[in-house]
C-alpha cells in the first residue's frame, strides 16, 4: 500500500443551517491522480478550499503530508503551502503581471533567491509545461486560453511542491488542448513524483487519466475507488454522469484504459 498523502476523517461543514458535507472521509495515496468529482452544489471545491487551509470544516480532522491541519501552529502552515501548489479554475494569473512575473511570483515571496537564478528557474518552468520560451515576456491579456493555463501551472509548481491541487483544468478548452493538458498533467506526474488532486466534470480526463476517485452527492460520499469500482456502483448520479446521454462509458469499452 502506497503512503497516505492526504487523510480526511468525518468530515462535516456547515454554514448556517446549510450542511454541505455530513461525514466524509477518504484517503489519498502518494503518486496517485485522485479525482474529486460531483453535482453543482455537492461540496467538491469547499472539500479542496479545506484541505489547502482557505476554509476550516466545522468537524472532523485532516491532514496533509503529516501535519493535522485542526492543530497546526501558523508557522507549520505557513511551511506547508510551499508544499504544494495550487491551479485556479481561471488560471487567477496577475493581469498587470508578464508571464515570468507571474510565474516568480512565490520564489520572490518565499526564498531569498537572486533575481537571477529566480529568472532561471522560472524559464525552466516555461520549458517544463511546454510553453515557447518567448512567452516568459507576454502578459496574460496576449495569451489563448490554453497558454493562460500552462503559465498557472508553471507557477503553481514553481516552489517544487510534493502535492498539486487542479480544479476544472481543461475548463474551456477545445478537445485536443484538453488532451494535450491531460498528458501534460501525466508527464509532471511521473517526472516530479508529484500527488495530484483534480476536480474535474471533465470524462475524458476521469477515463484516461484519474486512478482513484471519490463521487460526492447527498453531503456524502457515494462512490469512491477505481473507475471500474465506481462504475459498479446503481446510485442514480453514477448512472446518469457515466452511462447517459452524455456519458462515454459503454459496456464493453474501457475508453482507451
Amino acid at each position: 500500500m502506497s503512503k497516505v498523502i492526504i487523510e480526511i476523517k468525518d468530515i462535516k461543514t456547515r454554514f448556517g443551517k446549510n450542511i454541505v458535507h455530513d461525514g466524509v472521509s477518504l484517503n489519498i495515496y502518494e503518486g496517485e491522480i485522485f479525482g474529486l468529482l460531483g453535482g453543482s452544489g455537492s461540496g467538491k471545491s469547499v472539500l479542496l478550499k479545506e484541505i489547502i487551509m482557505l476554509m476550516q470544516a466545522t468537524e472532523g480532522e485532516i491532514t496533509v503530508l503529516g501535519q493535522n491541519l485542526s492543530t497546526i501552529s501558523l508557522e507549520e502552515a505557513h511551511t506547508l503551502r510551499t508544499r504544494w501548489g495550487v491551479l485556479f479554475q481561471s488560471g487567477a494569473l496577475f493581469s498587470s503581471l508578464s508571464v515570468g512575473e507571474n510565474i516568480g511570483v512565490a520564489l520572490r515571496e518565499y526564498t531569498n533567491l537572486d533575481e537571477e537564478l529566480i529568472n532561471d528557474l522560472v524559464q525552466l518552468k516555461i520549458d517544463l509545461v511546454g510553453l515557447p520560451a518567448h512567452s516568459i515576456s507576454l502578459y496574460p491579456s496576449q495569451l489563448s486560453g490554453g497558454m493562460k493555463k500552462r503559465v498557472a501551472l508553471a507557477r503553481a509548481l514553481a516552489m517544487e511542491p510534493k502535492l498539486l491541487f487542479l480544479d476544472e483544468p481543461t475548463s474551456g478548452l477545445d478537445p485536443v488542448g484538453a488532451q494535450e493538458f491531460d498528458e501534460l498533467i501525466v508527464k509532471l506526474r511521473d517526472l516530479l513524483g508529484l500527488t495530484i488532486v483534480i476536480i474535474t466534470h471533465d470524462l475524458d480526463s476521469i477515463f484516461t487519466i484519474v486512478d482513484r476517485m471519490a463521487i460526492l452527492g447527498e453531503k456524502k460520499i457515494i462512490a469512491k475507488g477505481t473507475l471500474e469500482e465506481v462504475l459498479e456502483s446503481s446510485h442514480p448520479f453514477i448512472e446518469a454522469f457515466f452511462k447517459g446521454k452524455r456519458g462515454k462509458y459503454r459496456t464493453g469499452d474501457n475508453y482507451g484504459r
